[in-house]
């Protein structure tokens, strides 16, 4: 089912979701250390997948034929995704969020679509154009634009530059870990998708979050305190829901356009940051963040619009 209009209402409904999430997130990482805050949020959402699946399950116990019906290497390749895009890439972007604020991370944001096309040409042979490389072009000058930037409060131009580079290589884990599940994707329920991907993902945080003498201080975020106010809303509406709308539009759709619509959210994420977090949004973040979208649009359209002017 390609191109289904219900994977592209799913994933511009994922860009709302996580525009909002994403501010929660932000202010939970200024109580929450990064890999405390990833193993939480996992858990949350973890935890509501079961119960969901449990749910339907009973519902309907012919929506288990799938997963039997699904080989090993399948599922592994589901775990392996949610190691990388789940575990890692998310642990990388909320230590760029602390570093940087969510209205410079939006203008990294910008990456996810050019570099899920490049892996969707690499993995699935999606064809690439000459507009997917003008449009990549474009998005790279918006994030230089960046580096010239006001500074957010309390942080180094470095930092600044350090956070905007550790926002891409995160945003390239996500994009390179849901490409590679995107056949596997075709094949299961969007819930059980879902739920192996964090499982991988949080397995994989667990283990590396018992190593070294701090151990402890990584499991922090399970206590209960005035911070699950904002990290326990966070959780559910940035893992549970938006992570289910965001299978969702990759399954039933193309995963170049569903990763379009998802980069959406950038615009969302720009305004709620200035009205709740109060960052500052002046003209050259303004023409970043403009040049980045227009990179977005021509990697997309580009071809569609020339042929139509071509006709």
């Amino acid at each position: 089912m390609t191109n289904h209009p219900l994977g592209q209402a799913c994933a511009l409904l994922t860009a709302i979701v996580w525009g909002y999430a994403l501010v929660l997130f932000k202010l939970s990482g200024e109580h929450i250390p990064p890999l405390a805050l990833n193993l939480f949020k996992s858990a949350v959402g973890l935890t509501l997948l079961v119960l969901t699946i449990i749910g339907l399950t009973i519902w309907d116990p012919a929506s288990l034929a799938p997963v039997r019906a699904q080989p090993v290497g399948g599922l592994c390749l589901l775990l392996l995704s949610g190691a990388i895009g789940i575990a890692l890439a998310d642990t990388l972007f909320f230590r760029a969020l602390n570093l940087i604020g969510v209205g410079l991370i939006s203008v990294a944001d910008c990456a996810y679509s050019p570099l899920a096309i490049l892996f969707a040409w690499l993995l699935l042979h999606e064809q690439l154009t000459i507009f997917h490389y003008l449009g990549a072009g474009l998005v790279v000058g918006g994030v230089f634009l960046t580096t010239r930037h006001t500074l957010p409060a309390h942080r180094t131009r470095g930092q600044m530059v350090g956070g905007m580079l550790l926002a891409i290589v995160a945003i390239g884990m996500m994009a390179f870990g849901i490409v590679i599940a995107k056949p596997v994707l075709n094949e299961l329920p969007v819930t059980w998708a879902t739920a192996l991907r964090l499982v991988g993902g949080w397995v994989f945080l667990g283990l590396f979050a018992l190593l070294g003498p701090a151990w402890r201080a990584n499991w922090t975020a399970f206590r209960p305190s005035r911070a699950w106010r904002v990290v326990l809303p966070a959780s559910i509406l940035g893992t549970y829901v938006s992570l289910l709308l965001w299978i969702a539009g990759f399954k039933y759709t193309d995963a170049s356009i569903a990763a379009v619509l998802n980069q959406t959210s950038i615009i969302f994420q720009s305004v709620l940051a200035v009205l709740i977090l109060k960052e500052h949004f002046g003209r050259r973040q303004l023409a970043a963040l403009t040049l980045a979208l227009m990179g977005v649009v021509v990697t997309t359209f580009g071809a569609a619009i020339s042929s139509f002017f071509v006709k």
